[in-house]
């Protein structure tokens, strides 16, 4: 071993491979990238003051960063809720303040003892409306509503084109949305009612969006829009038709955003689950579909319709609403993958709408309003002829206040004589959110409101709103104070009638409250 380390010692160098080094050393040395680089690393100056290279300074100026950002503190979620509950608190306190008025005379144990009753009167407030957000407990809405004079009706606040398929309001009830047939989206104030048109993108940005080719006989696209909803913050609409997708728009840009492939038949109804960017749509081609708007991803899907969704409506809770033109309502229980199957007695329906989550509303094509509740799976009450029709004036027409259900039990004979007019088809129904006080609307030029009976015992008749047209939907104010409706010469989803005296447009009622 000795000697073999001697001679591995004693081994002489390749000189063919020193010269290939020193020429590869020499090459490296004479290039004048590694001479710039080298100089800048090495740069001195007479006094011997070794200036920084460049790439020290950048990592010295990222290590800066680095530690200004450590040094800021990032907002976590709890804490951005917990600032936002402190300010909306702070708002309702400024808001009693301005109530108290002896509150500056005063001294400081009279103020504190104000601000303490301040705090509980706000603590109740609070309580208040999140039993009536979670349908625990019903605002009495119904009783306070008072009877409208003959001068007070409908205004039209938005004309469109064609017949109006839909309108939707923001959670604060500032905003309205409205679309028709010849595809126009429409977003109007409700108190000026001076509106903005969206604008559909290039064929080419659509694409862009996720847009997919049409399928089947259709050759080109149809904006015709059947159906739109808005995010509960106000960031999102949706709207869906005939082209079979769903369309996500920006509401403060009013820029398209996505376009949501995967419906075999035309959109017919979307709905945003409360407070969420869960977005539901239904379909011709029987299925209904979960996305998530802020994601822009698709979620999942729900069979069980035997045939076109018509209406779908959620609240707070993970559970959706449906009806087909099968004579089935469907309620979705999302979260444990099942269903409950409600079978009209003897008609189609054709809308529907949550009251809580255990009682919903529903209106069919024989002029029937049934109410439902989750425990029965047959109506727990049904207003028969609900729009009855007459084809005399207006004057001559029978008052229906004050009956049970809506028409005269012992004169079916007598309504049937005027035509076919006397059974009209229900084209929607809407309740004002966590309430007792629901609207009806069909084609014979009448709105009705309904008071909705404790622990769903019935429905009570109100009163008629005059409407010249097809009222194919309906919305309440979240305050109650006023009603807005989708008028039309026709109906939403057909041509099977016309009322060509009717105008196109948007329709707001004010609604006086004791």
């Amino acid at each position: 071993m000795k000697g073999r380390r001697k001679n591995l010692k004693k081994r002489p160098s390749n000189p063919a491979k020193g010269s290939n080094n020193k020429k590869r050393f020499s090459s490296l040395a004479d290039d004048s990238f590694f001479e710039a680089t080298d100089q800048k690393r090495h740069r001195k100056f007479e006094n011997d003051e070794e200036i920084k290279s460049s790439d020290e300074e950048v990592e010295s100026g990222s290590e800066a960063e680095a530690e200004d950002k450590e040094e800021e503190i990032e907002e976590t979620p709890a804490e951005k809720r917990k600032r936002l509950a402190d300010a909306f608190l702070e708002k309702l306190r400024a808001k009693e303040r301005e109530k108290d008025e002896d509150e500056e005379s005063e001294d400081g144990e009279g103020r504190r003892e104000r601000e303490g009753e301040r705090d509980t009167l706000i603590a109740k407030i609070l309580q208040q409306d999140q039993l009536e957000e979670s349908g625990r407990v019903r605002r009495a809405l119904a009783s306070r509503v008072h009877k409208p004079e003959t001068s007070e009706g409908f205004r039209i606040l938005v004309k469109h084109r064609q017949a109006v398929t839909c309108v939707a309001l923001s959670e604060d009830d500032s905003r309205g949305f409205s679309a028709s047939k010849d595809g126009a989206i429409v977003h109007w104030d409700v108190e000026t009612g001076k509106s903005e048109k969206y604008l559909w993108p290039s064929d080419e940005v659509l694409k862009a969006h996720g847009m997919k080719a049409p399928q089947g006989r259709a050759k080109k696209h149809s904006k015709q829009v059947l159906a739109m909803a808005v995010s509960s913050d106000g960031g999102y609409l949706a709207t869906g038709g005939l082209d079979r997708h769903v369309h996500l728009w920006d509401v403060r840009t009013r820029q398209h955003l996505q376009a949501f492939p995967g419906h075999k038949g035309p959109v017919s109804c979307l709905t945003f689950r409360q407070g969420t960017a869960e977005l539901f749509s239904g379909s011709f081609d029987r299925s209904i579909k979960i996305w998530n708007a802020e994601d822009r991803t698709y979620i999942s899907t729900l069979f069980g319709h035997q045939s076109e969704v018509l209406t779908i409506d959620s609240l707070r809770k993970e559970r959706v609403l449906t009806v087909g033109r099968d004579r089935t309502m469907h309620l979705w229980k999302v979260p444990e993958e099942s269903q409950l199957v409600f079978r009209a007695p003897a008609s189609s329906l054709e809308c529907c709408c949550f009251i809580n989550n255990d009682d919903f509303l529903s209106g069919s094509d024989d002029g029937n309003v049934e109410l439902w509740n989750v425990l029965r799976k047959k109506p727990v009450h049904i207003v028969k002829n609900a729009h009855v029709s007459f084809g005399e004036p207006k004057s001559d027409q029978i008052n229906l206040e004050g009956l049970s259900n809506g028409h005269k039990e012992n004169d079916v004979q007598d309504l049937l004589r005027h035509g076919s007019t006397a059974l009209s088809w229900v084209n929607s129904v809407a309740v004002c959110r966590s309430s007792d006080l629901a609207a009806s609307g069909a084609g014979n030029g009448l709105v009705r409101l309904w008071a909705i009976e404790n622990e769903s015992k019935g429905i009570r008749p109100l009163f008629e709103l005059p409407l010249d047209g097809f009222v194919n939907s309906l919305a309440f104010a979240k305050s109650g104070k006023f009603l807005i409706a989708g008028v039309a010469q026709e109906p939403r989803l057909g041509r099977w009638g016309r009322a060509a005296s009717a105008k196109n447009g948007v329709a707001l009622h004010p609604l006086k409250l004791s």
